[in-house]
C-alpha cells in the first residue's frame, strides 16, 4: 500500500470513528501514530519516536510536548497533538515555546486529521507564525501527497525540505489572498484593473459597478481555464480510444484464423465476471481472444476494455486501465491473485459510466 492510499485510509477511518473518539489520547492512538507509522517511523521504538519528551521552557521544568522524531540522536521534528474537534488556531502557541526551547528544525500542530507543518524560514530558531504547508486527510490532494512524501523517514532530507518550504509558505499565502480577492475584489485590485479598460475619472459609483464587473470577470476566467482543461482532457481519452480500436482491428485482421482459446483464459474470464457482476449486469461483460491477449470488455465494445490477460508465455499477466485507458501489467502468480485486483476492476467499469 503506497503513501496516498495509508493517508486516504486514516482519513477514512476519522470519517467512521471519530464521533467515539472522546479523548485526546484516543486521538492520538486512532490518528496520530498511524500517521507516523505511514511515514515510515517506529512509533514503538523510543530512540526513534520519544513520546512526552521533555523540552524546558525556562523556569518551567520537565514541559512535555507529545512526540519527538529523533534523527541521529537528535529531536528533529516536535509534534503537539490535539483532540480532533479542537480548533488549532489557539493551540500553536504552545508548540511554539516548545520549538524556541529545542533544536529541533520542524513542528506540526495536528489534531489527528488537520497536520500543520511549521520551520523557522523568518527568524532562526523562532518558529512562524504560519504554517508552509496544511494538510487535511479527508481533502487530500496530489500536491499535498508529494510535500507529505519528503518527511518520510527514507526520503528525509532537513535541507531540501527548508530551500522548499519558504516557496510553498509563500504560494500558499498567495492563492489565499488570490481566493480572497475572487470571492471579493479590493478597492485596490478593482482601481487597478478599472484605470486599464475605464478611460474616464472613476468616482465612486463607477467603482461599485466595477467591483461587480471584476468579481464577474475573474470567476468568468477560472470558468472558462477549467472548461478548457475538461475539454484536453476527453481530447486525450479520445485519442487514447482509438489507439486502443486501431489496435484490436489490427490485431483483429492479422491473427483471426491463429487463436486458440484456453481452459485457463475462459476460467480467469468467470472469476472477473463473478468480481464486476456487482457493478454491472454480467450479459454486458465480454471476451475477444486475440493472439497476443485475451480482451475483456464493457459491452463487446472495444473502446471499453475492462483489462487485458496475457497467458501466452511462462508468466502470466493482467492488464488493467486507468481513467485515461493507460495500460499496466501486473504478473499473476495464480488466477486466484485476480481477486486481489477487484477493486482497481471495478474502477475500469466507473471510466464509462457512473455504476459504482
Amino acid at each position: 500500500m503506497d503513501l496516498k492510499d495509508q493517508l486516504k485510509q486514516i482519513g477514512d477511518r476519522f470519517v467512521k470513528l471519530k464521533e467515539q473518539i472522546q479523548t485526546e489520547e484516543a486521538t492520538k492512538n486512532a490518528f496520530v501514530m498511524p500517521f507516523l507509522q505511514s511515514l515510515g517511523y517506529d512509533v514503538f521504538n523510543p530512540l526513534e519516536v520519544v513520546p512526552e519528551y521533555i523540552t524546558d521552557i525556562g523556569t518551567k521544568k520537565g514541559e512535555k510536548i507529545d512526540y519527538a522524531i529523533f534523527r541521529d540522536n537528535k529531536p528533529t521534528i516536535l509534534i503537539e497533538c490535539k483532540h480532533w474537534n479542537k480548533n488549532l488556531d489557539l493551540h500553536d502557541g504552545q508548540l511554539l515555546r516548545y520549538f524556541h526551547v529545542s533544536k529541533a528544525k520542524f513542528g506540526i500542530l495536528t489534531n489527528g486529521i488537520v497536520f500543520r507543518f511549521y520551520s523557522d524560514l523568518v527568524q532562526p530558531n523562532i518558529m512562524d507564525e504560519k504554517p508552509f504547508l496544511e494538510i487535511n486527510l479527508t481533502d487530500l490532494k496530489d500536491s499535498h501527497i508529494e510535500e507529505i512524501k519528503k518527511f518520510h523517514k527514507a526520503n528525509f532530507d532537513a535541507d531540501s525540505i527548508i530551500n522548499n518550504a519558504s516557496e510553498l509558505k509563500y504560494m500558499n499565502e498567495l492563492k489565499q489572498l488570490f481566493q480572497a480577492e475572487v470571492n471579493n475584489p479590493s478597492a485596490e485590485l478593482v482601481k487597478h484593473f478599472t484605470k486599464q479598460v475605464y478611460p474616464n475619472m472613476i468616482t465612486s459609483k463607477i467603482l461599485e459597478q466595477f467591483t461587480s464587473l471584476t468579481k464577474r470577470a475573474m470567476q468568468h476566467h477560472i470558468s472558462d481555464l477549467i472548461t478548457e482543461r475538461l475539454k484536453s482532457a476527453l481530447t486525450k481519452e479520445n485519442e487514447a480510444e482509438k489507439q486502443i480500436a486501431a489496435e484490436e482491428l489490427e490485431e483483429s485482421a492479422e491473427n483471426a484464423n491463429k487463436i486458440v482459446t484456453t481452459e485457463e483464459e475462459l476460467e480467469a474470464f468467470l472469476i472477473i465476471k463473478t468480481i464486476l457482476r456487482q457493478n454491472v449486469p454480467v450479459n454486458r461483460i465480454h471476451y475477444r481472444d486475440n493472439q497476443s491477449y485475451f480482451a475483456i470488455l464493457l459491452d463487446d465494445n472495444n473502446r471499453k476494455p475492462l483489462c487485458r490477460l496475457y497467458f501466452n508465455s511462462s508468466k502470466k499477466y493482467i492488464g488493467i486501465f486507468d481513467e485515461l485507458k493507460k495500460e499496466t501489467k501486473v504478473e499473476l502468480q495464480t488466477l486466484d491473485s485476480i481477486f486481489e485486483l477487484a477493486d482497481i476492476l471495478k474502477k475500469a467499469t466507473h471510466a464509462y459510466e457512473n455504476v459504482i
